[in-house]
């Protein structure tokens, strides 16, 4: 009798055995329901085998095998087994996430087919002028009147419009367009020609060539470009070539923000093309619509955020990931697996070239392309502008108005004036870090966090952006009585007051993950800022990557120094990196642009290379510390994370796990048990324990032996995980 061995979403490292009398191998890869304790669950068939360890009375008979939709492939679970066991995480959990959330339980009506055809106007639609709509409705004016043209296809749509499924909907309920559906009815004919692509530069074009030499085999390519440089445009060649060789293409960005952007661009360069995005922030029907598309290859391009580096692709010809040395491409919490290094663990699988591109490269990925292990491409100047110019603002003898300085103020004003717009970056959102009792000394401390609540002035809510705890701003001090409460520190809310009254006849728009969190408010925030219906913005890193504004040619950079007074090793390469792109986005239109980072450390090394924007000479300089000091990418790293209600116990359970993993290896250093940088979090004390050696293999060998040593641990009330190439600590 077949015994089927199912991977389900349990956190335990291990496969369950069930009885199966249909199951056949062909059958691998395919959902099954089974019973599981009192409930009925989803699980994928992993392996199917003769017998089973577990002693027949016990083994239970599978339910049904769930063959409405095609099994995953074997070159997906082969990189889903290659996580799983990489990054010391149950195979169950990384299989299942995997899966848009629809098909991990049994869903009547699965592959319900996405409405596609052709928009017409209806008679009413003909009548009605596009002056009848409202003046600010630059997305319905748009739309309707490239209808009055003629018919419109969806992939055109959508490149008009980021939100045009939404707004053609509208027009529907209220008569103005019909769609006609169809199989033929979204064919080519009736779409645009493909825009025609720039003239690439020189470099542009030497990226391009050695890149489409290389297709059909495994070759990792970092795309060192400055910002502006047209790195995109290379991405762009290069998936042109993998489809025409007949294959597809999987893009990779750190944020979903950056995602309705590059689908424009792609619609435009691609109109006869399917391009599908998958990333959190789809409606989890169109989830599964893309994900089934990319799955069966109607879609030929994936544009994507983390986890889309597990998208079924079967006729895979390229990985492009765009700002490789986002911190974002690395899972912070449950299965803590880095998109970028799977990525090119997928190429090398699939035998395929994988594209990084960044104007600032992680140092692990620098040095492999410095050593000869990944091919250095380089894009040394921007197209159509000057480099901006970048300078540092020495606030140590100033006093500041508002936390700004009178030649940020002074060069804001001269761009207001000339008509142009301005960023004001600030890495903090709310109103201030903290609200202070000026006669007591009080603070506003999160009550389950080591960490201060963030003052939230329009809402006057102090929140804790750790653990999510939200409380009414308090009348008066809880500790002494006194109601003259003051703000502390600034936050894009303060900064955005402090510009109005600065500036009471310009437009300011605060874009930060609180006003960005209403579905599609980004994208109309965006086309706010391109009709130039925006003189000043004030932002956080939401800003500072991949977004081209053209009539944007000044950035101020306020409170960059907080970085410099970390612990973190990685603190200067992260900061380089944050502020080489916000600066990026000055002077892309044509104009040179100008970049003023407020500090009271002008002579800082960082900042010198900053203002030449050098990045190989701060890289190289940095490198050669890193090797000094025994740090990645000279050593490898794993960094065991634990957490209980009492911080002894914590403690005391990494004390016995370092006890256990010396007897082990000598060859591998643990270092003594500390303390977590945030050590309390949602009201459990957390600590770690870091682990290093000089190989990656006798590394990996180690935590083998290890791991399994802590999984029989009996840790009362503890939470462990393993972090491996951990990047925060």
């Amino acid at each position: 009798m077949p015994i089927i061995r199912v991977a389900m979403d349990v956190p335990v490292d291990t496969l369950f055995d069930y009885r199966a009398l249909d199951a056949t191998e062909a059958d691998i890869g395919r959902r099954v329901l089974v019973p599981f304790g009192k409930k009925t669950t989803v699980g994928v068939i992993i392996e199917i085998s003769g017998s089973s360890e577990v002693p027949a009375t016990r083994l239970k008979s599978a339910l049904r095998v769930l063959r409405d939709v095609p099994p995953l492939a074997p070159e997906d679970l082969r990189l889903m087994r290659f996580a799983a066991d990489y990054y010391r995480h149950p195979l169950g959990n990384v299989v299942m996430d995997a899966l848009p959330a629809r098909l991990r339980r049994v869903v009547a009506g699965l592959s319900r087919p996405e409405r596609r055809g052709i928009y017409h106007l209806t008679a009413i639609g003909a009548r009605l002028a596009v002056s009848a709509l409202p003046a600010r409705a630059h997305a319905q004016r748009r739309l309707l009147e490239r209808l009055k043209s003629g018919p419109l296809g969806q992939a055109e749509a959508k490149a008009l419009v980021p939100n045009a499924h939404d707004l053609l909907k509208r027009f529907i309920t209220r008569g103005w367009i019909k769609l006609e559906e169809g199989q033929g009815s979204d064919t080519p004919p009736l779409l645009p020609a493909a825009t025609t692509p720039p003239a690439l530069t020189p470099e542009q074009a030497s990226a391009v060539a050695e890149i489409c030499a290389g297709l059909g085999e495994y070759q990792p390519y970092l795309l060192l470009g400055v910002t502006g440089s047209g790195k995109t445009e290379v991405y762009l060649h290069a998936i042109a070539a993998t489809l025409e060789a007949g294959k597809q293409a999987l893009l990779l960005v750190p944020e979903i923000a950056l995602t309705p952007q590059l689908e424009r661009l792609v619609a435009l360069r691609f109109p006869r093309t399917r391009a599908v995005s998958l990333h959190s922030g789809l409606a989890e029907l169109e989830r599964l619509e893309h994900w089934q598309a990319a799955r069966d290859g109607q879609a030929r391009i994936v544009l994507g955020t983390r986890l889309a580096v597990f998208a079924p692709l079967p006729e895979l010809g390229l990985i492009v990931v765009d700002e490789e040395q986002d911190s974002s491409f690395k899972q912070s919490e449950g299965f803590r697996y880095s998109a970028r290094d799977l990525a090119v663990t997928r190429a090398r699988q699939r035998d395929i070239p994988i594209l990084l591109g960044t104007a600032t490269p992680a140092f692990e990925t620098y040095h492999n392309a410095t050593t000869g292990r990944y091919t250095l491409l380089a894009l040394s100047s921007r197209i159509g502008a000057p480099a901006p110019r970048v300078a540092c603002v020495d606030t140590r003898n100033e006093k500041l108005a508002d936390g700004l300085s009178q030649r940020l103020l002074e060069a804001v004003r001269q761009r207001i004036a000339a008509g142009e717009q301005s960023l004001i970056f600030i890495n903090r959102r709310g109103y201030a870090p903290v609200l202070m009792c000026r006669a007591c000394g009080w603070t506003s401390g999160c009550r389950r966090c080591s960490a201060l609540l963030v003052l939230h002035l329009a809402e006057r809510r102090l929140r804790c952006h750790h653990c999510g705890h939200d409380s009414p701003t308090p009348v008066a001090c809880p500790d002494c009585g006194n109601p003259d409460l003051a703000p502390v520190g600034q936050g894009t809310q303060r900064v955005e007051e402090a510009l109005a009254r600065h500036f009471p006849q310009a437009r300011v728009l605060r874009i930060d993950r609180d006003t960005t969190s209403r579905r599609r408010a980004w994208q109309a925030m965006r086309q706010r800022i391109q009709d130039r219906e925006v003189d000043i913005l004030v932002g956080t890193q939401i800003l500072a990557k991949g977004h081209d504004f053209p009539h944007l040619n000044l950035v101020g950079v306020l409170n960059a120094d907080s970085r410099l007074y970390s612990n973190d090793f990685r603190a200067a390469e992260q900061l380089y990196a944050l502020l080489t792109q916000v600066a990026g986005r000055a002077g892309r239109g044509g104009t040179q642009g100008e970049v003023l980072v407020q500090t009271e450390f002008p002579h800082h090394p960082l900042y010198a290379a900053l203002c030449r924007q050098d990045y190989r000479a701060f890289a190289d300089s940095a490198l050669a510390e890193r090797r000094q000091a025994g740090f990645p990418p000279f050593v490898y790293q794993a960094l065991l994370r634990a957490e209980a209600p009492r911080l002894a116990t914590t403690l005391e359970f990494l004390d016995e796990a370092a006890r256990k993993g010396q007897a082990l290896d000598a060859r591998v250093t643990l270092y003594d048990p500390v303390p977590a940088a945030l050590p309390r979090r949602a009201g459990r004390e957390r600590a770690q324990l870091l682990v290093q050696s000089e190989s990656r293999q006798q590394l990996r060998a180690f935590l083998d032996a290890w791991h399994g040593l802590l999984s029989s641990t009996r840790a009362r009330r503890v939470r462990w995980s393993l972090d491996i190439d951990p990047l925060d600590f």
